[in-house]
């Protein structure tokens, strides 16, 4: 049985470049029997037949003179989406599988003006999530947070040397062994919601970081719906993942 790497035999299959068959791989939009590929130059049968989902589309939710809103779709790193906005300034990030309102500066002005927001804590923060287990009851995490930084940073809670963060849940919806909740941020750490619900006995459905594996989802089932920030207030629409098991919009 023959072997060739997996974007190499991709582009071939699908008469596109390499570059553009390992991002489809590194955007988690390529499987193999169901199994979604998240390396690209791992070995696969010659014959390997791929399924490849089409790459999502940023969309522009407001901009004015000052500030420029869009809606980042899962699977799309905060790097790729600056780079379609490359004349402006990022101001906040969102993970890799993580979708939903991120912000840009227009103006070095305005980014200092909404820097500072952000370190009051002034910046509202609501996301959606669903996650393993019945959620009944608004759940206050408040343990510190530090993160190891490499090819793929990884957070943790840490007593000593973790810097402060607080996340809020609410529940919203119970169906069988999950659960759908909004969750309130106080800060931004790296994977602070991944980790305090991990903590807490509640992962995140699709986060295999800090959870675990689930059948048929192939993204970590958390959304940024909606950030105020000075009298603006921005929101992206839950995507159509989130009417899985019975969790509507």
């Amino acid at each position: 049985m023959s072997k060739e790497k997996a974007y190499k035999l991709l582009a071939t299959q699908e008469n596109i470049s390499a570059n553009k068959a390992k991002l489809y791989i590194d955007s988690g939009l390529v499987s193999i029997k169901g199994q979604k590929l998240t390396i690209a130059r791992v070995l696969v049968d010659s014959k390997s037949e791929f399924v490849l989902k089409p790459l999502p589309q940023t969309k522009v939710i407001f901009e004015d003179a000052d500030i420029l809103a869009v809606d980042k779709p899962a699977y799309q790193t905060a790097e790729q989406t600056a780079k379609l906005f490359s004349n402006f300034i990022l101001l906040n990030r969102l993970d890799k599988e993580t979708s939903g309102v991120m912000l840009f500066a227009k103006t070095k002005e305005f980014q200092k003006r909404a820097i500072q927001q952000f370190k009051k804590k002034a910046v509202y923060k609501e996301y959606i999530a669903v996650v393993h287990g019945k959620l009944v009851e608004s759940l206050t995490m408040e343990q510190p947070i530090s993160t190891t930084k490499g090819n793929t940073a990884k957070s943790r809670i840490d007593d000593k040397f973790g810097k402060p963060a607080t996340t809020i849940a609410t529940p919203m919806f119970v169906e069988g062994k999950m659960s759908k909740i909004k969750v309130v941020i106080h800060e931004g750490r790296t994977h602070q919601i991944r980790v305090h619900l991990s903590s807490a006995g509640h992962p995140i459905v699709g986060d295999s970081l800090y959870g675990k594996n689930s059948a048929n989802v192939r993204r970590v089932m958390l959304h940024s719906k909606k950030t105020k920030i000075f009298d603006y207030e921005f929101e992206a629409k839950e995507p159509r993942e989130f009417k899985l098991f019975g969790f509507g919009s």
